[in-house]
């Protein structure tokens, strides 16, 4: 399950990291699995498979379907929103939908969860394309999305540099930057300017616009918003784009500063 390089404990329980492998290989799946597929893609016995897939089921984290496959179950979305409600300052979504109520941008809160740049908060607006991929939990594309170039920007050097050789820099569309150094000089511009922009590096024809929200002394208090809309939209109002990212920057940290704030979590 972990990617990062970290070693297992010594006290590992295996059947809880069965029973999680199995939560991650069935939510993977577009379609539900039987018990034989399941057993087959996490490497498990085929009987330790059903004794942990009807554990599983009777708990509420997968469903059983009638023609024997099994989906993810309902305990895992109320899981989710806790999780989405755990990660995220108080009062911060309702910030987020009066913006993007008010510019008919969609907007976007992230910071560094788990060591990675990660969403923690959505509000769609009706003048920005859909983006199905981000949503929160989405971790990843942090060097072609202006929110990971927000965050990125929060580093030193050397930790972006570790965190861009573990996670990789592979390109999205033809804009994409994949090269580092050319990422810093990107990041550096920017960095100046207090608002980062990526203009079709994600998706083709979208843009993107971030700015960092501190919230604390420790890095991985930070927050980064964001919003998102068409290249053209983007490139004819970019002047007001900013403003009102800033504007809306300034009423969120606000309202944070008026609420306890979630813990930093670790970079």
């Amino acid at each position: 399950m972990r990617t990062d390089g970290s070693q297992a404990p010594s006290d590992l329980i295996q059947s809880v990291s069965r029973a999680l492998r199995i939560l991650e290989t069935v939510g993977r799946s577009q379609r539900g699995l039987t018990v034989k597929q399941i057993a087959r893609r996490c490497e498990l016995g085929l009987s330790t498979a059903y004794h942990l897939v009807r554990t599983l089921t009777f708990e509420g984290y997968l469903i059983r379907c009638t023609d024997g496959t099994y989906l993810p179950g309902l305990e895992v979305a109320d899981r989710f929103r806790e999780f989405s409600a755990a990660i995220r300052p108080p009062d911060t979504i309702a910030g987020l939908r009066r913006a993007a109520g008010t510019t008919g941008y969609s907007h976007y809160l992230a910071r560094f969860i788990n060591g990675k740049v990660a969403i923690t908060g959505v509000a769609e607006g009706p003048r920005s394309p859909h983006l199905e991929d981000l949503v929160v939990g989405f971790d990843d594309a942090a060097h072609a999305t202006a929110i990971g170039k927000a965050l990125l920007s929060t580093l030193d050097v050397s930790r972006r540099k570790r965190y861009l050789q573990a996670v990789g820099m592979r390109p999205y569309t033809r804009s994409t930057i994949v090269d580092r150094e050319q990422l810093e000089y990107d990041l550096a511009g920017y960095k100046r300017r207090g608002v980062y922009v990526e203009r079709g590096q994600y998706h083709e024809n979208v843009a993107c616009a971030a700015t960092v929200i501190s919230t604390g002394n420790d890095q991985g208090a930070n927050m980064v918003l964001a919003c998102s809309m068409s290249l053209d939209d983007f490139t004819r109002n970019e002047p007001t784009v900013l403003t009102q990212l800033s504007g809306v920057a300034r009423s969120i940290a606000a309202a944070v500063s008026n609420n306890p704030t979630p813990p930093a979590l670790p970079l």
